[in-house]
């Protein structure tokens, strides 16, 4: 039997999903597949529309057998400690291969992206310098790479952490790709199967998403106020003393943050108002996330995997899990005195005054769920 990883934030589960739970069966008719995934905000900044228990009855529903959680503090930053994170938890449960959706399906050529990251001494350098000179990340890549070809579509792009992460973690899991079947930027196309923000585009705009995602889900979609998010933003900046100490408020922009939190209306103002070369606008999401949780550079720094916690399994799943506990190198019970676990709690109650969803109580108990087969 084939032990199969995949990361996901489900932000929402959509078909796209669900076609990829169903080739990796294909591929691996023998096998069991264990998602970590993300809960209440995203690699990119943005506030999750399904709660993390919806994330994890849906994702049993069809067809993973067990789902483990990427803590916050991980899940919200810079794609290599996302990826670095997510596939050593995954390692931790004995996964064989790592499957991910890929834009340019190149497994070669990622891989030689991969090592060259990882073994050109010079290639930050290269990087950083491209950059100062204004070009954006992915064409800064392919100069610092010395290639013709660009990559600058997402998945490939988090493919590359995945990659370097398996070569710093265990060589042995096999990465493997599955060609996207849509555009994650494209936010008009009309296929059965479409990217998740062009979902969250069209739940905006209110219109009707019931053709892009699995049964069961449209129903447990959650309505983001961003005026809550950014009105508790906004309370948060006025009132804390030093904005630096927040993980990624770097290079004085505390004071540009100061200057347009009072000209600024609404959170997509904000963030506009903030975008400066240097500053992505997924960059400035995730430190703005940072500010409205809390989480400081100190304790990041201090931040220690302690535990793995197992947010649901099936009976199949349960089976694995008994099998191989004994080999299992993280606590499987959750560390209440970890600044992971503080973090997870802050995350779920802010998540609460965003949305609505009585989710802290479920981070509290921390009681798997179980769906038999």
């Amino acid at each position: 039997m084939k032990v199969i990883g995949i990361v996901a934030e489900y932000n929402p589960f959509h078909n796209g999903h669900l076609y990829q739970i169903n080739k990796i069966k294909e591929l691996y008719p023998d096998s069991l597949l264990i998602c970590v995934i993300n809960g209440y905000f995203m690699q990119r900044g943005e506030v999750s529309i399904l709660s993390k228990e919806d994330k994890v009855n849906i994702a049993l529903d069809y067809g993973i057998d067990i789902v483990i959680e990427l803590p916050f503090v991980y899940g919200t930053q810079s794609a290599d400690i996302f990826g670095y994170q997510a596939i050593k938890l995954l390692n931790s449960l004995k996964i064989d291969v790592l499957c991910f959706g890929s834009e340019s399906n190149d497994l070669e050529l990622l891989e030689k992206i991969a090592d060259t990251q990882l073994n050109d001494k010079e290639y930050e350098m290269r990087i950083k310098e491209y950059l100062d000179k204004g070009l954006n990340y992915p064409t800064a890549l392919a100069k610092a790479l010395n290639m013709e070809v660009s990559v600058n579509q997402p998945n490939d792009l988090l493919g590359i952490s995945y990659i370097k992460a398996i070569k710093k973690i265990n060589k042995r899991i096999k990465p493997l790709t599955i060609q996207r079947t849509n555009d994650y930027h494209d936010l008009t196309s009309d296929d059965s199967i479409i990217s998740a923000s062009n979902i969250r585009e069209r739940i905006s705009n209110e219109e009707a998403i019931d053709k892009y995602v699995p049964e069961g889900v449209f129903e447990r979609i959650l309505r983001v106020n961003k005026q809550d998010v950014y009105d508790l933003l906004k309370f948060k900046i006025l009132t804390d003393k030093d904005l630096s100490i927040y993980l990624d408020v770097d290079e004085g922009i505390e004071f540009r943050i100061l200057k347009f939190i009072k000209m600024s209306n609404t959170y997509d103002d904000l963030v506009f108002n903030l975008k400066t070369k240097r500053y992505t606008y997924n960059k400035l999401n995730r430190m703005l996330i940072h500010l409205l949780v809390g989480l400081t550079k100190k304790d990041n720094l201090e931040l220690k995997l302690d535990y793995l916690k197992i947010l649901g399994f099936n009976s199949k799943g349960q089976d694995y899990i008994k099998k191989i506990r004994k080999q299992i190198d993280l606590p499987t019970k959750v560390n209440r005195d970890s600044l992971i676990y503080k973090y997870e709690l802050l995350a779920a109650y802010i998540y609460e005054q965003i949305t609505g969803c009585k989710c802290y109580q479920y981070d509290y108990k921390n009681i798997p769920t179980k769906k038999d087969l």
